[in-house]
């Protein structure tokens, strides 16, 4: 879907403001030629695009702060932009705006064994992080299935996850401070090199806070040194309701796996065509994955082998090797490319209580069946942050206006059992009209009012988020 192309008004300014930073940058850190922004007319919501009125990419944070110096003194809205995966429309541009990514910042500034973390600059990718760290056998914990192209600038913007965040939490948890440049071109450190600074928890509100706040140039992130040794279980059931009562009760067990994953039919199906993993044909699989010492992982194993075989698995294979574990994760972390060569599809981020999985699962397949559009599920069940992949034709008129309705009602259905709209994806422009659905007036007003403070004129990232009539009210003020 297009968005409307920039007036009179905005070309004149575009020359403006391209004088103003080509003096701060260089060259080739501003890009306005028009085929050349069509790179950044999008995430990976490809859905909604619309180029915006230049491009920049700074190396640095003075340079960032020089940038932002700029556009605030001339009114024009600035997106940052980290890899671009998205899948929440979390960076798509306006036509008047300034996309300022943050690609060519993605240097290691410092490490830190004794203290176990590391400072980077945000642009470095997130499974790099642990590519700095894992020969001296640390690693960076949070691993969202993007990792190997997401940066961690969009990971501290959307606290994203993964698979292992069951165990060691999501980027919040891993988080201890950020440089930050403020709309203005101030540059503010929030936390350090340790768990909770004194005063205001700034930084807890600015993860999570999809660039509205300021645009963070270097983390301080925790790494933690390797386990000695992890193994996965892969179970399959023949319902998915049934696969959501055995996650259930292996939490309620008191076991910690270091990831719970659901895959359903239609996912597995795809995955086995695409990467050949081995799985068996049922309706729902399990892949639970637990470490520590062999003696740890015997134990636990024990425990979460019994509670599966009393839910009549259609199997149960516990891995024995090296490869035999790789097989295991192959389809999950290549389910949603398969996905990708078989259709169209919307990937969603609702949240729910872990308790809630049968019925919601269930829910979500009579919804299927009222909208006529297929869903397949895979997801991170642990923690009960669901991903379903709705189905649908994008050449086909009104197929994806019926997804965002279906989908609308899936982020219904995950407030309703007492979850949340996100994850980990963020609220972006995708779910930004639903906020309603989960926060009354009184509560956007108080978020809001925090935006005020930061970006007292509504110029960093201003229309996602927030329902858009009222960013706009709030920008025009």
């Amino acid at each position: 879907m297009e968005m409307p192309a920039p007036n009179a008004s905005v070309l004149s300014q575009k020359d403006q403001i391209l004088r103003r930073l080509r003096a701060v940058l260089p060259h080739d850190a501003v890009i306005s030629d028009e085929a050349q922004t069509r790179a950044y007319e999008c995430d990976a919501l490809t859905a909604y695009r619309c180029p915006p009125l230049c491009a920049v990419l700074p190396a640095n944070t003075h340079e960032v702060a020089a940038v932002l110096k700029i556009c605030s003194e001339m009114g024009v809205p600035v997106v940052p932009r980290g890899s671009g995966t998205s899948l929440a429309g979390g960076a798509l541009p306006t036509a008047d705006s300034v996309i300022l990514g943050v690609a060519k910042m993605n240097a290691v500034i410092e490490t830190n064994y004794p203290d176990r973390y590391i400072k980077v600059q945000t642009g470095r990718t997130n499974l790099s992080v642990t590519g700095a760290v894992e020969a001296d056998g640390f690693f960076y914990a949070p691993d969202p299935s993007s990792q190997l192209a997401c940066a961690i600038a969009g990971n501290i913007a959307m606290n994203s996850g993964g698979a292992h965040c069951l165990k060691y939490g999501v980027t919040t948890n891993n988080l201890l401070g950020v440089t930050m440049v403020m709309m203005d071109g101030t540059i503010v450190e929030i936390g350090g090199a340790h768990l909770d600074a004194g005063g205001l928890d700034l930084l807890g509100v600015i993860c999570g806070s999809e660039g509205q706040l300021g645009v963070v140039t270097e983390a301080t992130l925790r790494i933690m040194p390797k386990p000695e040794g992890a193994r996965p279980v892969l179970m399959g059931y023949d319902s998915n309701e049934t696969a959501g009562q055995v996650v259930t009760d292996i939490i309620k067990a008191g076991v910690l796996p270091v990831a719970i994953e659901f895959m359903d039919r239609p996912c597995i199906e795809a995955t086995e065509a695409f990467a050949k993993a081995g799985y068996p044909m049922c309706e729902a699989l399990l892949i639970v994955e637990v470490e520590g010492s062999d003696a740890e992982i015997d134990a636990q194993l024990k425990l979460i082998m019994e509670i599966a075989g009393k839910h009549n698995p259609v199997e149960l294979r516990e891995a024995k090797s090296a490869d035999e574990a790789a097989r295991i994760w192959l389809g999950r972390k290549s389910a949603f490319g398969a996905m990708g060569q078989i259709n169209d599809y919307m990937c969603l981020d609702g949240t729910i209580p872990v308790s809630q999985l049968p019925y919601v699962l269930r829910r979500i397949g009579e919804l299927s069946t009222h909208y006529g559009l297929g869903v397949a599920n895979v997801f991170h069940a642990g923690d009960g942050n669901m991903h379903p992949l709705i189905l649908f034709d994008a050449n086909k008129p009104g197929d994806l206006e019926l997804c965002e309705e279906f989908g609308a009602e899936i982020l219904k259905l995950c407030v309703e059992v007492g979850g949340c709209l996100t994850g980990e994806h963020g609220v972006g422009i995708e779910k930004r009209d639903l906020m309603t659905v989960q926060y009354t007036q009184a509560d956007l007003e108080a978020q809001m009012a925090v935006k005020d403070v930061f970006d007292p004129a509504w110029l960093l990232n201003a229309a996602k988020v927030f329902p858009l009539d009222s960013s706009q009210t709030r920008r025009v003020a």
